[in-house]
């Protein structure tokens, strides 16, 4: 077996639209918002700042959350949902509460509100 061969790993069938048994389009972040996303998550962890992270895609939005302590809730969630990118902005970064903290078009220009931003461990 050649190792340098990528694996492909077989989708889970489910029901779409079509009727046709295929599985929907998936929502994920691309390579370059991944770099730009992990370069962030770099930095902060760190600045001690952020611990843990998890990646979820689904047919409508891809989700970033992040983490203090992996048995926590999410302190922050980037969140990429193409449906509202003409009206307001495909990004949107979550707060703890669910809340909207800030929405825009483009994701560089959204993760420099955590540049802004001055984190304190709370312990």
């Amino acid at each position: 077996m050649d190792t340098r061969e990528p694996i492909a790993f077989p989708r889970p069938e489910g029901k779409s639209g079509t009727g046709r048994g295929t599985s929907p389009a998936i929502v994920a972040f691309n390579r370059r918002e991944l770099q730009d996303i992990l370069n962030l998550y770099g930095r902060m962890v760190v600045a001690g700042h952020w611990k843990d992270y998890a990646i979820d895609d689904s047919p409508e939005i891809a989700t970033f959350s992040i983490y203090r302590r992996a048995s926590e809730m999410p302190l922050f969630r980037i969140v990429k949902s193409p449906a509202l990118a003409r009206r307001q902005g495909t990004y949107a970064i979550m707060g703890l509460g669910g809340h909207v903290l800030k929405r825009g078009h483009s994701l560089p220009q959204l993760l420099t509100f955590f540049e802004k931003r001055r984190f304190e461990l709370v312990e």
